[in-house]
């Protein structure tokens, strides 16, 4: 889907049922197990919805939320806590959280709010990415070039958005394989030049090149070759 989550969350059992759960789903999930990661991360990276514990290591949930509000941060929270009096829920939504979920929970309840906020966002900032006559909707998953519908696999779809993030951008192999196949990148494989290939003779289908190998480096999308 190219929606992008991050989990804080310090109980391991849990976290890897979200994570698994929503992984399933489709949606780019990321981990922080602690509130000193987790604020790095919620302030440095760019995420369409954060599932956030109250309780922390490090930075209290309620603290780390309120202080991104405060800095001005609009992406939609949704806050995991075993507390569940009805003051605790007022203080959370008044820290400036969006929704409120109490443990124990099941996953299909998860997954509805999950569907709520990411709808209620798209209506406030556009999952829209746009390149030239590139564009990729991250909520319907439709990719189209020049008008015409893209028919990309799953780890196409996540290549493209990656770049569509990253314009201009030197991507190396190693991070490219490491966010979108979520392993490590061992340098043998020929699995990411094969779909950066075949992603290329989808796009270029419907006009020129986008995705440049930049010799020694890895790739850039949007460049001309004469550039590099």
């Amino acid at each position: 889907m190219g929606i992008r989550i991050l989990v804080i969350e310090d109980e391991v059992e849990i976290a890897d049922f979200i994570i698994r759960g929503l992984r399933e789903e489709g949606y780019v999930v990321e981990y922080a197990a602690d509130g000193i990661d987790g604020g790095h991360r919620l302030n440095k990276e760019s995420w369409d919805l954060v599932l956030l514990d109250w309780w922390l290591p490090g930075s209290d949930g309620l603290i780390l939320l309120r202080r991104f509000r405060q800095e001005g941060g609009v992406t939609p929270v949704l806050f995991l806590t075993a507390r569940d009096a009805v003051s605790d829920r007022v203080r959370g939504l008044d820290a400036g959280a969006d929704d409120y979920l109490c443990k124990p929970f099941a996953f299909e309840q998860l997954l509805a709010r999950v569907r709520s906020l990411t709808r209620r966002h798209d209506k406030r900032h556009s999952l829209v990415l746009i390149y030239d006559d590139l564009s990729v909707d991250l909520a319907t998953q439709r990719a189209e070039r020049a008008g015409r519908r893209l028919d990309l696999t799953a780890k196409e779809q996540a290549l493209l958005v990656l770049f569509l993030r990253h314009p201009g951008e030197v991507l190396t192999r190693t991070r490219i394989y490491e966010q979108v196949w979520e392993d490590r990148y061992d340098g043998l494989s020929n699995t990411l030049e094969v779909h950066i290939m075949e992603l290329r003779r989808k796009l270029e289908a419907f006009g020129a090149r986008l995705i440049t190998t930049v010799r020694g480096r890895g790739y850039v999308f949007g460049a001309q070759e004469e550039d590099w």
